[in-house]
């Protein structure tokens, strides 16, 4: 009996990516990864080099993205077969082989393989490697603690609606915004009726050669999905 490993591959540079992910990527036959159709996967490219000679690469292409908006019940509806056929795939796999399932981040933070793991429950065993999270490879690009002392950090999804983004920001006091492309607008009005504009940055592809830092007011034009907005805490005083 195989089984099925989800390593973490952490922020995106590879040299973050921990022992026990590397151990596991080296010595697989099976190496499963979510890509756009027609792109070669950020995951995939993140171990560039470090699979072994015959692997046999598996790869779990979206059937939408952004065409169908994430409250459509189409939207739901296609991902979820796409899902049920590769957690089945998977199991088949694991009858008789590992098989190591590449994941950006930490899997168990709004990693895709969540929708993997519960399909497999009880079907095959499963291990999951934890990797640095891409938000705190942000934040340590920032050069700043993103919290002191008590200080409370939120996580939030810039696909919120804008009323509870709002209340959100006002209640914390250090933020981490996530999946921000289009979505930037509704976040900048947000921030300004927080009162937590001027203290915003942005950081884009964070830990890969290609990262930027700036604070989000001297940003003009689109940004990538896949940036993070940091608000950092100045630690409570008593």
């Amino acid at each position: 009996m195989g089984k099925v490993i989800c390593a973490g591959l952490g922020p995106g540079d590879p040299d973050l990516m921990s022992v026990k992910s590397w151990r596991a990527i080296q010595g697989a036959k099976h190496v499963a990864y979510f890509r756009k159709e027609g792109r070669k996967g950020q995951a995939r490219a993140l171990v560039d080099g470090l699979l072994p000679e015959g692997v046999t690469e598996h790869a779990m292409e979206y059937p939408v993205t952004t065409e169908i908006h994430f409250s459509d019940p189409e939207y739901n509806r296609v991902l979820a077969e796409f899902y049920d056929q590769w957690a089945q795939t998977l199991a088949e796999i694991a009858q008789s082989e590992d098989v190591v399932v590449l994941c950006e981040g930490d899997p168990f933070l709004y990693g895709s393989y969540m929708h993997l793991y519960t399909r497999l429950q009880g079907r095959a065993e499963q291990e999951i490697i934890p990797g640095i999270t891409g938000m705190s490879g942000c934040w340590t690009a920032s050069g700043q603690p993103i919290t002191w002392g008590d200080d409370v950090l939120t996580v939030a999804m810039a696909t919120l609606p804008e009323e509870e983004l709002t209340r959100r920001i006002q209640d914390t006091d250090a933020l981490v915004v996530m999946k921000i492309g289009r979505n930037l607008p509704k976040l900048r009005r947000a921030l300004e009726s927080a009162g937590k504009a001027g203290d915003a940055w942005l950081v884009e592809r964070g830990t890969m050669p290609s990262q930027t830092v700036q604070k989000l007011s001297e940003i003009e034009g689109d940004v990538p999905y896949f940036s993070i907005v940091l608000v950092h805490g100045q630690g409570r005083r008593p």
